[in-house]
């Protein structure tokens, strides 16, 4: 998502600037390739990039690729197969032993171009579903690119009304957002048409309660990551714009005050790390009434310990599942000491939480790194 949210700044940027642009996007990965279906690079006419198609080896010839898109308006497909070991052929040092399908479209002035699309996404703050289509086997057939958008219970299909494929995408978009799973699909309609139906999930939402000096580079990694960062706290001149200029909202409030102050999702992580433990353990019964998927407390465990016995000891019931989703002493353990390596280890377990992953070394991972997440319907 962050690709995303990058991208529309950038264009956003160019446009205002007069520039003209062309939008980039793997759409289709056979074997193996450094970036995955769903990778995007937005460029300029002036040769800006925002965004990576690849590890850096694509993008020059993309530059130049996009330059033609730029000026002829209609939208290309482009293949880069590096399953012969001498990849050299191609004038790049992939390595990668894949082919890869990308299309270049450009941004015109239509209300619904591809960068209109990404913004619906932002805006919604939901999952979403994007397709792109595109003709590998007839490449001089016109090249759709990205034509429906479905976020929440909005639909925006850019196809023609007469298209052949028109129903069935329709159906699909709504049947990869129902799986949570992306797809591959392949429409004899005519020409031989090919969609990335891409399931695309919102950002991660970081609640940080306390604006202690501790928290500052929790907030700065979280936003090189893109995260969307709320700070709360209940002292005024600690939850403070010029402490937190990176976080997207900062808010004063009182334990009981918190949640109608934010909005609660799958997505959400909070961590509580006031130094505070009267503020802390008001917060914790008031946040263990709704479902989130990771709750992380600051400090030792017998002060977790002593927090859940306390709340038990009032009356109030702690379900198992909701104990698997707080996380005291918070983070991984990778030795850190001091607030930066606190911090870097507290966004990685919420970044392994929320993907379902362990946070283990990858030299211990007996399946390929990225195992697919797309479904192939050929």
């Amino acid at each position: 998502m962050k690709e995303i949210i990058d991208i529309v700044a950038a264009y956003d940027e160019a446009h205002a600037l007069g520039k003209k642009t062309a939008l980039a996007t793997v759409v289709l990965v056979e074997g193996s390739a450094y970036r995955r279906a769903g990778a995007r690079m937005l460029i300029t006419e002036d040769g800006l990039l925002t965004g990576a198609i690849s590890g850096g080896c694509l993008e020059g010839d993309a530059l130049r690729k996009a330059r033609l898109v730029i000026m002829q308006q209609q939208p290309l497909l482009v293949t880069y197969d590096t399953t012969d070991d001498d990849d050299a052929k191609l004038g790049v040092g992939l390595g990668c032993n894949g082919i890869i399908h990308i299309l270049i479209e450009p941004i015109t002035g239509d209300f619904n171009n591809p960068i209109n699309l990404l913004k619906d996404i932002i805006a919604n703050r939901c999952y979403s579903v994007l397709v792109t289509m595109f003709s590998v086997k007839d490449r001089k057939a016109p090249q759709p690119g990205t034509c429906l958008c479905l976020t929440g219970d909005k639909l925006t299909v850019t196809s023609p009304e007469n298209a052949p494929y028109r129903s069935a995408l329709i159906a699909n978009a709504e049947q990869v957002l129902r799986q949570q799973r992306s797809e591959i699909q392949v429409y004899e309609a005519g020409v031989n048409y090919t969609a990335f139906i891409e399931y695309i999930k919102p950002v991660i939402s970081l609640v940080i309660v306390g604006a202690g000096n501790d928290a500052v580079p929790l907030t700065r990694i979280a936003s090189v990551l893109g995260w969307d960062i709320t700070i709360i706290d209940g002292r005024a001149n600690y939850a403070a714009s010029q402490r937190f200029p990176l976080a997207n909202r900062i808010i004063t409030a009182k334990p009981a005050g918190v949640l109608q102050h934010i909005e609660i999702n799958d997505r959400t992580a909070v961590v509580l790390m006031t130094h505070n433990y009267n503020y802390e353990i008001a917060l914790l019964k008031e946040i263990l009434q709704i479902q989130l998927p990771y709750i992380g407390i600051l400090g030792p465990k017998k002060k977790l310990e002593r927090m859940l016995a306390e709340i038990e000891g009032a009356g109030v019931v702690i379900s198992e599942e909701q104990l698997s989703n707080i996380y005291g002493p918070v983070g991984l353990d990778i030795g850190a000491e001091g607030a930066e390596e606190i911090a870097l280890s507290v966004a990685s377990e919420i970044k392994a939480v929320l993907s379902s992953r362990q946070g283990y070394s990858l030299k211990y991972k007996p399946a390929p790194i990225h195992t697919s997440h797309i479904k192939y319907l050929i």
